[in-house]
């Protein structure tokens, strides 16, 4: 085959998903790839397709012999520059599936760029392709009109991110991307140094020590859309690599951050909404009339109610037994401590916490389904104590898991112990009807729990699992929750000492300030999450602006003097030069844009992600470098290295 060269003077007038009846009788000039190829003989019709949709180009040879006979060398994904008048189509001949499907181009010139070989899978949206086929030809993989509507989403969120931002007196600053290891947290990258030789720099977790030198530098106003990494344990909302909106204000309270955040959350939404007016028909050119039909009611304008509810940590996790709830599904966790503490107490030994929770499934899972139900309780109540490490190490004196959990469906009568005024207790108390199922959690044994929460968690997981089975359950809505009051501390049992839950430089509340030495545990953080459908989209935090308020704080890490001043000793000097107050917040753009775009993970949402094993299959990195790059380093790989 000869492929022709792009003439220089030819010129795209328009993309491929932009014509309309409007141009009808127009002269367009249009590239794309080959989406589709069909012959009928003396008429040759292809549907070309770029970055904006899709066109029919008519190939006549009565016309047009030459560009028809070209034609007839056509395959999927050759790329093209065709020529010609755009015409609108007979009635009877309109595709209602496309945006364009009233004009085609009826072609005079046709420039065969490239050719291209048979593509692993099809260039569609539906399609069963395995995830690392996908990840392998990511140059195929993005031409998919979903994917390409993701990356669009992506551009014009961050878009209006920059312009709501600047309107604030935000300014946009670059922080290094070497930086030191500050090791607290999740592992960091590191990358050895050529010229100091033994000497390691590491890629940022965060810029957080960066954006609040930046306060102490008077700079007021910062933000940054920023890349992070993060050696950690992947799925489906992590990758080694992620995109953060972080920002950091001077003088600032948490409701100043809360009355930033909702307003530019609130415009993001409205943008995604405007984006999927947009893309939705495109996303559903290749489907049958009646899928496109059934698509279409199933989705739900995007929007979001201010201001966003507000509940601490400690009514998060009694309530829904996570500190990222999921309030499309509105049912809660109860405390029958009250209630069923002293029976329970003297009969089964079992201590407070003592919980219940309610399902109310819809009628098609209803008591026709009542074995199915049974048989899917008890798994998820299974997973659910097995994805607990506490319970692993927490053994009755019979071998027994201390987790228990029961339940009965009320229809059915007392199965709760075998105890028909319990189960009544229950029934009443969590206002439930015949076809509902109640639940009944606590802790077997008299040890002292170090996580008050624990049976709580392992509801959490059972809500969860049961939600899309339940009465109540709105999966298109978008429900934002601000969660405050966190611990400034958790326990880590294998490191035997107090952990920051956020960061080190998050400043206590005053009213638990004086705690820090004499109960670690019972300290509040000036933090704050911010979360959407469950997922946690940003976290922030006032931060600490005292350098004698720093220094305690490391000393309830665990820090010694020389230990802190190894680390941060930096830090700890510009805390010494006029600090002002400040905090921030740091939203996830990849788990914004993957919920707005209705995805699953954000890998669909980031150009070129990595798999769970933090591998890129299209690069194949990590790779091996050749002895001579180690040398040059001052490094050598263990031989037993595997």
């Amino acid at each position: 085959m000869i492929l022709d060269p792009l003439p220089p003077d030819l010129r795209r007038t328009h993309g491929c998903g932009e014509l309309r009846p409007a141009h009808d009788g127009s002269r367009a000039v249009v590239m794309g790839w080959v989406n589709r190829r069909r012959d009928l003989g003396s008429l040759i019709f292809i549907d070309l397709r770029d970055r904006s949709g899709i066109l029919q180009v008519v190939f006549k040879r009565e016309t047009s012999p030459e560009a028809h006979a070209r034609a007839e060398e056509l395959r999927s994904e050759y790329v093209v520059a065709v020529e010609g008048k755009l015409v609108q189509r007979d009635s009877n001949t309109v595709n209602p599936a496309l945006p364009t499907g009233e004009v085609e181009l009826i072609a005079e010139r046709l420039y065969i760029l490239n050719d291209a070989r048979t593509p692993p899978f099809p260039v569609e949206d539906d399609n069963a392709t395995a995830e690392d086929t996908r990840l392998s030809y990511r140059f195929i993989d993005l031409r998919r009109p979903r994917m390409q509507a993701n990356l669009i989403l992506r551009h014009r969120l961050c878009l209006e991110i920059r312009r709501f931002l600047n309107e604030q007196g935000f300014l946009e600053i670059e922080t290094p991307v070497l930086t030191r290891s500050t090791p607290e947290g999740a592992r960091d990258y590191l990358v050895p140094s050529r010229v100091q030789p033994g000497y390691f720099y590491a890629l940022p977790q965060s810029p957080q020590l960066f954006k609040q030198i930046l306060m102490i530098a008077g700079l007021d106003k910062y933000f940054q859309i920023v890349r992070c990494f993060r050696d950690e344990d992947l799925r489906a909302d992590r990758q080694p690599e992620f995109t953060q909106v972080d920002m950091e204000m001077s003088f600032t309270q948490p409701e100043m951050i809360f009355g930033l955040i909702e307003p530019l959350i609130e415009n993001i939404c409205k943008v995604a909404e405007d984006h999927w007016q947009q893309e939705w028909p495109r996303r559903l050119q290749n489907l049958s009339p009646e899928e496109r039909k059934k698509r279409v009611k199933a989705r739900k304008p995007i929007k979001c109610t201010l201001p966003f509810p507000r509940l601490t940590y400690d009514e998060v996790m009694s309530q829904y037994g996570t500190d990222k709830p999921d309030l499309r599904y509105e049912a809660k966790i109860v405390s029958l401590d009250s209630l069923v503490s002293a029976k329970l107490a003297h009969d089964f030994g079992i201590m407070p916490p003592i919980i219940g929770f309610k399902f109310s499934s819809e009628p098609k899972y209803g008591p026709q389904s009542r074995t199915a139900i049974k048989t899917r309780i008890q798994s998820v109540i299974d997973r659910g104590q097995n994805s607990l490490p506490e319970l692993k190490s927490r053994q009755d004196e019979i071998g027994r898991p201390a987790l228990f959990v029961d339940w009965c469906l009320v229809e059915e009568g007392a199965q709760i112990l075998r105890d028909t005024q319990l189960a009544r207790t229950l029934q009443i108390t969590l206002d439930a009807k015949q076809g509902d199922v109640l639940f009944l959690g606590a802790i077997r044994g008299t040890a002292e729990l170090r996580d008050p929460y624990l049976p709580h968690r392992c509801f959490d997981i059972l809500r969860n699992e049961l939600a899309q089975f339940s009465l109540g359950y709105s999966p298109q809505r978008k429900r934002f929750l601000w969660i405050t009051q966190f611990p400034m501390f958790e326990y880590d049992e294998q490191e035997q000492r107090f952990v920051a839950m956020h960061h080190p430089f998050t400043s206590p509340t005053e009213e638990t300030l004086e705690l820090l030495e004499t109960n670690p545990a019972a300290v509040k953080a000036k933090a704050y999450d911010l979360v959407l459908n469950g997922v946690e989209i940003g976290g922030g935090s006032i931060r600490i602006h005292r350098q004698d308020i720093q220094r305690r704080v490391f000393r309830a890490l665990g820090f010694s003097e020389e230990q802190a001043r190894a680390r941060f000793g930096f830090f700890l000097d510009a805390l010494e030069y006029g600090t002002p107050p400040h905090g921030g917040i740091a939203l996830g753009l990849d788990r914004i844009v993957a919920i707005l775009a209705m995805e699953a993970s954000i890998r669909e949402v980031i150009a070129f992600p990595k798999t769970a094993r933090a591998v890129d299959l299209m690069c194949e990195a990590p790779a091996p470098v050749s002895p001579a790059q180690l040398q040059e380093l001052g490094l050598e790989l263990k031989k037993d290295l595997t």
